[in-house]
This record gives structure tokens, sequence and C-alpha cells, in this order.
């Protein structure tokens, strides 16, 4: 992506908010005019009030007193002018951002699951932090800024070639070095910022992760080697971190050289062009032209230093605009699709599905489950089972084949109705910052009786009562404060108060006790009435009085059957209920 498709991006997130732009532009005009008057307004007062034999006549100003005043005055809407602003720049900036930053989240949460598998949540968490926040520098330091600066730097052009042609030539002189410096660095900071970026998003993933798996690593014992992992993302973020001071401890220190010099060569020039004596004319405009040398390099610098503003917005920029514009994929929630109330029959015709490339998980495969049946998949790991769940639910797309529900392929469903008729809950379960009810009904709207009821039919009422607070129990981060079953208790309640069609169960009750599991049992049973419901089982014994049960091996359905047909027959999966009884798992 080019830079000047960059900044035309960059430019039309600003539609809606021109007004203020074009306000804020001319107040810098204001405040520029104000630095620009300030140091002519000085060289009047040396030249008619300090310097004797000035006639009163040729004074623009009739006292010292009155020029004073009006000095005073220039700088007072000069900072009034600059303090409107900074606020009106503040809020165009913030609303941008706001709106950007919005735009990032709901494209991540759109996302397909393989896509954000591989992306991973580091790269995603700087693109939708650190980089827009890189973007408020351009906004409201170089884009405002660079056209301070540059109004400035031709305002000031203008007054010294008025006054002195010869004298301003002089000063100009020293411009190429200042060009000269910062094109050596250009490339140089850009190829630095990208490999910082990546950086970035490198410590945010991981120090997320390590966050997250605290508990695996102080249960191994891996502190130190987690540190020192840290500590080389760390070095080299701090090696490109180091190359970047060093440039700016290059550009700063160069132009107060090359301002230095540009002061001796107006001197020089002002001294050989009186005839080795200062002039009365010649005493304001020298004062004049030291003034306005120290103004004119300002900017200079400032927009050397922004350049460095620049190309870490343009990196950040284009890496949020590359992640925005692979929209191809994206989930639609409410694309226009089949509504209809869901029966719960579900049907997978011939269905191909691999992960990466054509290495199959599912190699045609084939079932039906009526309508209000209960149905089982059991098998080896990796056989195939849960990704027959995030297929149901479109978390991923067939690559051959189909896959219906009542009929209707699941990619003709309008997705959000699809999705809201499928009640879902996983082994590995997620819980949110939050109350206990929050969890359950997830923003829906859900009341606090319905969340009680959803918790009775889960089992999970009794704990839950007993909790400071009850529905109200702030829950830690990843419920972290709960136990296991505990949270596998939530989480059902959860997928109950949603009012499912079709029940998934996706190794539900593989970290519950078995006194919990009996009531679990209970209430699925009670839910599951008049409901379609799949299992994925670990543990054989809550799948026994299943409708019927798939043995899954290598992508395919093996056998299937009842429990007893199946047992009867004495081929895998007798053998897989003879295993579970050896190991008290039936």
């Amino acid at each position: 992506m080019g830079s000047k498709n960059i900044v035309k991006k960059l430019l039309t997130l600003m539609n809606g908010q021109w007004g203020r732009v074009a306000l804020c532009a001319a107040l810098v005009v204001a405040v520029n005019a104000a630095e620009i008057l300030k140091p002519f307004l000085m060289s009047m007062a040396v030249d008619d009030f300090l310097v004797p034999g000035v006639p009163l006549e040729g004074r623009l100003f009739p006292t010292l007193l009155a020029l004073g005043a009006t000095y005073y005055a220039v700088i007072l809407t000069g900072s009034a002018c600059a303090v409107w602003q900074g606020k009106l720049m503040t809020d165009v900036c913030q609303n941008i951002l706001h709106s950007l930053r919005m735009r990032v989240f709901d494209h991540i949460h759109r996302m397909p699951l393989q896509d954000l598998d591989s992306m991973g949540s580091g790269r995603l968490y700087t693109r939708a932090t650190n980089d827009i926040e890189e973007l408020d520098s351009f906004y409201s330091d170089v884009l405002t800024g660079l056209f301070k600066d540059v109004f400035l730097l031709v305002g000031i052009v203008g007054v010294m070639l008025s006054m002195n042609w010869r004298l301003a030539l002089v000063a100009f002189t020293v411009i190429p070095l200042i060009v000269v410096i910062t094109l050596l660095c250009k490339n140089a900071l850009h190829r630095n910022f990208q490999v910082m970026k990546q950086l970035t998003g490198r410590i945010n993933g991981f120090i997320a992760e390590s966050v997250s798996g605290v508990r695996v690593i102080q249960a191994f014992s891996r502190e130190k080697e987690k540190d020192d992992e840290l500590f080389g993302l760390n070095r080299a973020y701090r090696k490109t971190t180091r190359f970047q001071v060093r440039i700016n401890s290059i550009l700063r220190p160069s132009t107060e050289v090359i301002h230095s010099l540009g002061v001796v060569l107006v001197l020089l020039a002002g001294w050989r062009m009186s005839g080795h004596t200062a002039t009365v004319m010649d005493a304001g405009v020298l004062v004049a032209f030291v003034s306005y040398i120290k103004q004119f390099f300002e900017p200079i610098s400032d927009l050397a230093e922004k350049y460095n503003s620049v190309q870490s917005a343009m990196v950040s920029a284009e890496r949020v605009f590359t992640l925005l514009e692979d929209d191809e994929r994206l989930e639609e929630p409410d694309a226009p699709g089949y509504q209809g109330e869901m029966r719960g029959e579900v049907e997978f015709r011939d269905v191909w599905f691999a992960y990466v490339g054509e290495e199959w998980v599912l190699r045609g495969l084939s079932f039906t489950v009526q309508a209000g049946q209960n149905a089982a998949f059991v098998g080896a790991t990796g056989a195939g089972k849960t990704t027959i769940i995030s297929l149901l639910s479109r978390f991923y797309d067939v690559q051959k084949g189909s896959i219906l529900i009542d009929g209707v392929d699941v990619r003709d469903w309008n997705l959000a109705s699809l999705r809201s008729q499928i009640g879902v809950v996983l082994q590995d379960v997620f819980l949110f910052v939050g109350t206990v009810a929050d969890n359950v009904r997830i923003h829906a709207p859900i009341d606090d009786d319905q969340v009680r009821e959803a918790l009775r039919l889960s089992c999970a009422e009794e704990f839950v009562d007993q909790l400071p607070g009850g529905l109200s129990f702030m829950v830690a981060e990843r419920g972290a404060t709960f136990s296991t079953g505990e949270r596998q208790l939530i989480s059902f309640a959860r997928a109950i108060a949603h009012q499912p069609r079709l029940i998934v169960l996706d190794e539900a009750t593989a970290n519950i006790d078995s006194g919990t599991e009996a009531l679990i049992q209970k209430s699925i049973e009670s839910i599951s009435r008049g409901r379609t419901a799949l299992f994925i089982a670990h543990r054989l014994s809550t799948i026994r009085t299943c409708d019927v049960i798939y043995y899954l091996q290598d992508g395919v359905i093996a056998e299937h059957g009842g429990h007893d047909e199946l047992m009867a027959l004495g081929g895998r999966y007798a053998a897989l209920v003879r295993q579970g009884e050896e190991k008290g798992e039936v």
C-alpha cells in the first residue's frame, strides 16, 4: 500500500469533521500571524525608539507604550487562538480514533476463526490499541503541526524577503543541509518502525498468553524460561528503540548547529552590507532577522522530528488499513438469509473439511439426525468430533459437500438466526469479567427470573446462591475464582437461558464430578426433551441413552447405532466402552 493511498485513507476518516478542521486551520493562521508579527514589532521598537535620532513623523506608533501594548495584545491573541485550536483538534482526533477503534473491533469480531487463528491475539490487540494510538499523533501533531509549520515558514520567508532580500537569501543557504540530513534518515527510520511494530505485537501476544497461562507456568516452574523468552523480545525491541533515539539525537542537534550557522552568516552579511558600521535601519533589521531565523528553524526542526511521527503513523496506518481491507471473508450476521424457527433436523451430505490445505479432518462425512433426536459422536482424539460442532455453527465453512438444518444449507441461513438457536456448551469454558447474571445472559434480553431458572436447570443454583451477592457476584477474569466444575455449570446455564432449539455439548461433563454429573444428566434429559441434542462425549456414561451413536475414525463414520446395538456388534465402540470400564470412566 503506497504512502499516497495511506494518506488519502487517513484524510477520508476526517469526513464529517471538516468544519472543525477548517476552523482549526483559521486559528492556526491567527497563531502564526501573531508569531510573525512579534519580531517585526520588536524591530520597530529598536529602530523607532531605542536608536536616537528617528523623527516622530516616521514612526508608526507615537509612543513606546503604545507599541508595547500592541505587542502584548498580539501575544494574548495568539495564545487564546492556540488554546482554542488545541481543544478543537483534540475533539476531532478523538472522534476519528473512536470511530476507527470501533471499526477495528467490529472487524475482529466478524473475522473467520481460521483467520483469527492465523493472526494471533497479540497482532490483533496491537492493531486495536497501539497502532490506532499512533494515528493520534498524525492528526493532532503531524497534520495540524504540518500546516502550522509550513504556513509559518511561508510567512517568515515573505517577511524576510520584504525586509531585506539579500539577508534572506544568505539565511536560506543552510536549508539544503537540513534536507540532506532528513533524506539520509528516511529509509532507515521506515524500516526500523516496521520492525518495532512487529515486535510490539509479539510482546503483547506473549504477555497476554503468559498471563492467561500463568497457572501452567507456575505448575511446571517455567517462570525463568518465560522470563528469558521475554528478555529476548525486549532486547530486540530495545535495539529498535535505541536506533530511533540515536536518529532523533542526530536530527535535533544538527538543526541547532545549522540554525546557529545561519545566524552567524546573517550577522556577517549584515556587517559587510553596512560597510562594517551598523546604520539606524540595519540595527532593527538584524534584530528581526536573528529572531526570524530562530523562528524559521523551529518549524524545520519540528518537521524533522515529526518525520519520525509520520513514519510511525504511516506504518501503523498501513497495518490497520490492511486489516480492514481484508473483508472478503468477514461474517455478516445480519445478512439476508433464512430465519425460520429451527426444528432441529441436522444432515451432513458428503462433507469434506480441512483446516490446512488438503489435510482432511472430515472425509465425505454423511449422517442425518432427526429433529428431537439425541445423537452422540465418539472416537479417538483427532477423529473430527469437535470439527462437526464448529461446522454446524459456521465457525468454519466446508470445502466440499453441504450441511443442512431443517433442509436448508447452513450457508443460506441468516447467521445471527442460526447461531441464536444453537446452544453450545464447550469443555473449555470462557467467563467474562462481570456478574454471574451477566455471564449467563451475555447482553441478551433475559431477565433475572429466566437466569435463575437456567441456573436451576443446570444445577448451578445452589452454589450461586451461596456466593456473596448471588447473581450480582463479580466473576474474576476467565472465572479464575471458580472451580472447573462451577465454570462448566455456569456455561451450561448460559446455553439453557437462551432457549436454543438445538443443544450441542462438546465434552461438557468431562471436568465434573460424578455427583454433579448425575444432576446435570437429569437436567440434560429435561431440556433436551423436544429438542435435538448432539453430544461429543469423553465419559461414555452420558451417552448411553442417546437415540443414535456415531463412532468416528479418520473423519468418517466407522459404526453407528444405539448403545445396545453397538455393544452387541462387538466392534470399535464396544472396545472403547470396555476400555472406559477398565479406567472407571463408564
